[in-house]
């Protein structure tokens, strides 16, 4: 356990680009704009992902369910996609009801880009980015976040 939680803290790390560290807004696939200040007392987690990734697909259900709970504020950006219809049957089939962004490698830059899928940035209530994470996130990893007992 302890092993974990120092390789999942050393696997954090904070972006420097404006957008990871201050406001964004995008444009979801119902065309609602979402921003993080729209979010402000809630925690938030931006999260990138396909639909061909395994790992994106093994945190989805946590991600559903924290969103949910109330716990978490999701927003999925879909990227490396054929087509808009692909992403919008498939977030159907899943049952996923956060807002997904269809993005692309623009979106991606705008957070300091990605290293891998699924990428993952946190934000506080406060809209402070605390981490970023490069790999599949569980709930029980989240929700310990949320509470305070290891740094993301």
């Amino acid at each position: 356990m302890i092993r974990f939680a120092l390789s999942l803290i050393l696997a954090l790390s904070v972006a420097s680009h404006a957008c990871a560290a201050g406001n964004w807004s995008l444009m979801d696939s119902a065309g609602k704009s979402v921003s993080l200040s729209d979010f402000r007392g809630k925690w938030v987690l931006v999260n990138f992902w396909a639909t061909w990734c395994p790992g994106c697909l093994s945190e989805i259900p946590d991600l559903e369910r924290l969103h949910r709970d109330g716990k978490l504020t999701v927003i999925g950006v879909a990227v490396s996609y054929k087509k808009r219809d692909e992403v919008l049957d498939f977030t159907k089939k899943q049952g996923i009801t956060y807002p997904v962004v269809l993005g692309n490698e623009d979106t991606a830059s705008r957070f300091g880009g990605l290293e891998g899928l699924p990428s993952s940035f946190l934000y506080s209530p406060q809209g402070e980015l605390v981490g970023r994470h490069e790999g599949p996130l569980s709930g029980d990893d989240l929700a310990a976040a949320i509470r305070g007992d290891h740094p993301l």
